[in-house]
């Protein structure tokens, strides 16, 4: 048995070029042996747990929806707003919810303290993400790259 203590954990942080968005997490399954970029399944987990730290009024990433992993986040502390398909909704400290692949999602702080939430998502291998607002993907295969297309036709440019 591996085992951890989050507190002890090193906050990794993040922010945009402009500040809008803005982040922190401690990442537990990566603290306890987790090798995300691993395609051996007993490297890579099952899934990956992490700690979630969003400044008062920031938001961490863009409204975005994952192609095949599913995410479970449960709220530490503070209060927040998660942004999904339908409109917005409050979340305070014990609110659990889920999101499904095909599900957009944003997480707001739109309070005075930092919003803490545990998360933990299933990061499947050849994961993909949209996002909507700005119509982009994410490709994380061969490598991780962010693209915008046109629709195209299956055989376009292929005969």
């Amino acid at each position: 048995m591996k085992k951890i203590n989050t507190k002890e954990l090193m906050e990794e942080t993040w922010s945009s070029p402009k500040g809008k968005f803005n982040g922190a997490s401690r990442e537990i399954s990566v603290a306890l042996g987790r090798k995300p970029l691993s395609t051996d399944l007993r490297e890579r987990h099952p899934f990956d747990v992490e700690i979630v730290r969003i400044p008062p009024g920031k938001t961490p990433y863009p409204f975005h929806l994952h192609r095949a992993q599913w995410e479970f986040y449960h709220v530490i502390s503070a209060h927040g707003i998660v942004r999904h398909q339908d409109g917005n909704a409050t979340i305070e400290p014990g609110d659990a919810f889920i999101f499904e692949p095909g599900q957009p999602h944003q997480l707001f702080n739109d309070g005075s303290e930092d919003l803490l939430i545990f998360v933990v998502a299933d990061n499947p291998i050849g994961e993909s993400c949209y996002y909507p607002d700005t119509k982009k993907w994410l490709v994380r295969s061969p490598e991780r790259r962010l693209i915008r297309s046109e629709p195209l036709e299956y055989y376009e440019g292929e005969e």
